[in-house]
């Protein structure tokens, strides 16, 4: 992977329109997937398009 297939946390938000706090939540209830790097917590790009197709499925 390379880092145009991952993006920050503040990046992954600003795609789904949400906030920091928001986008941890979707992380800890397994709703988007994230690696860690160490410190660095990283979301795939595919991760977001699957987390909104996910939730419109839900809705």
């Amino acid at each position: 992977m390379d880092d145009e297939q991952l993006l920050t946390v503040d990046e992954a938000a600003a795609r789904l329109r949400v906030s920091r706090w928001t986008l941890y939540c979707l992380i800890r209830s397994n709703e988007i997937r994230s690696l860690k790097i160490r410190r660095r917590r990283l979301i795939p790009v595919d991760a977001v398009a699957e987390c909104i197709h996910n939730l419109m499925e839900a809705a």
